[in-house]
């Protein structure tokens, strides 16, 4: 990027529920049908009347695939409006970050709901065989944004980390079972077998159908990373991440959240040589008082900085746990504080602290407003 402070989501924005309800076949309520007008109308979304006569069709799976299709167009309409410059399609094909990732794998079977964070659930899956990636999963989803827009794009998708942490691991449990008595041993290397046989089977396979189709960014997300502090996970990662992504002409940025102490995973972190991109989070643990001449939230950047690493920073400046609108000027003094803690303003990206899929589309759109202005009043304030 030419000027400093790029803007970008971080993957995730809420599906309108005309879109929840029409691609189930639902019938679509005189609100909802509002709210879609409403949008395609702000958003000056090109052709909008077309889903407006969708909503009222009869439902069809080429009726729903279209209304799935205008959600997407909607979310990547709403961050160019909103200043973003780098977007995608809100991850609005997926049904979660988790389920639409290994539902297209062999070896996984799903057995249940269980609860993520805040009020959403994910499918939980068992490795029960091994695994198999059988085809592009996201090249679609990304042939679809590049379609319909000029901006950067920048494709999010589940790490291995993650999949290792949020999966039942039945096969590599079985087969080291005979070798190993100590039910913790057991457990340990079971679960290093699965997250090497993800980084190797999975996660690079589809790395390799992206960017050889284009791709240019990839952003690894990571939020189970954050729950297993402990250096041996760490460096476990860092193992299976480079065995993942090493030697493929394409950025890579990681996304991690929810971690209540993000120094836990420097220096060690800093191994994954090909990862170029922290995205963390910062906002929610920030004081929201102007002119603080400590922002607390942002002692990581501090520490990057200390470090020398030399990455770029995605600086969370807005707050995804509830509805208030930062103001622009908050957001600009979080930007030019950062910048001073890591001494070069160019390796600063700004984002929201993680994905706005659990606020509506009015405050989602409000905060990256604010969010794209303050960081102009930053760029600004550099001159």
């Amino acid at each position: 990027m030419s000027e400093p402070f790029p803007c970008q989501e971080i993957g995730s924005i809420a599906k309108p529920n005309w879109r929840v309800l029409g691609y189930r076949g639902a019938p679509i309520t005189d609100e909802d049908f509002s709210e879609a007008k409403y949008w395609g109308r702000k958003l000056k979304v090109e052709g909008y009347e077309r889903l407006l006569e969708l909503l009222k069709s009869e439902d069809s799976p080429e009726v729903r695939e279209g209304i799935r299709e205008w959600s997407a167009i909607y979310a990547i309409r709403l961050q160019e409006s909103a200043g973003l410059d780098i977007v995608f399609d809100g991850e609005q094909w997926r049904t979660e970050m988790y389920e639409a990732l290994v539902r297209e794998v062999s070896g996984f079977r799903f057995v249940g709901h269980v609860r993520s964070w805040d009020n959403k659930y994910y499918r939980k899956a068992s490795v029960v065989d091994e695994i198999r990636w059988q085809k592009p999963i996201y090249l679609s989803e990304y042939e679809f944004t590049r379609a319909h827009t000029e901006k950067a794009v920048k494709v999010p998708f589940t790490g291995p980390y993650t999949v290792t942490d949020w999966s039942f691991n039945e096969h590599y449990l079985k087969q080291l079972r005979d070798k190993l008595n100590d039910p913790r041993e057991l457990k340990k290397e079971a679960y290093r077998d699965l997250l090497f046989e993800v980084s190797r089977k999975l996660i690079r396979p589809e790395i390799e159908s992206l960017v050889s189709n284009g791709v240019k960014w990839i952003q690894i997300d990571e939020p189970a990373l954050s729950t297993q502090p402990g250096k041996g996970q760490i460096s476990d990662f860092v193992q299976a991440i480079n065995e993942a992504i090493s030697g493929f002409d394409c950025k890579f940025s990681l996304h991690v959240c929810y971690s209540s102490d993000y120094s836990a995973l420097f220096p060690e972190l800093l191994e994954a040589k090909k990862i170029s991109h922290y995205a963390l989070e910062f906002a929610n643990r920030d004081s929201n008082k102007l002119g603080e001449q400590r922002r607390i939230g942002y002692d990581v950047v501090k520490l990057l900085g200390e470090l020398k690493a030399e990455k770029e920073i995605g600086l969370g400046v807005v707050d995804v746990h509830n509805d208030s609108i930062e103001p622009s000027g908050l957001v600009r003094e979080r930007i030019l504080h950062a910048s001073r803690l890591i001494g070069n303003p160019g390796l600063i990206y700004v984002n929201p602290d993680c994905g706005l899929r659990t606020r509506s589309w009015k405050v989602t759109y409000n905060k990256l407003v604010s969010m794209s202005k303050g960081a102009s009043m930053a760029r600004e304030a550099l001159e």
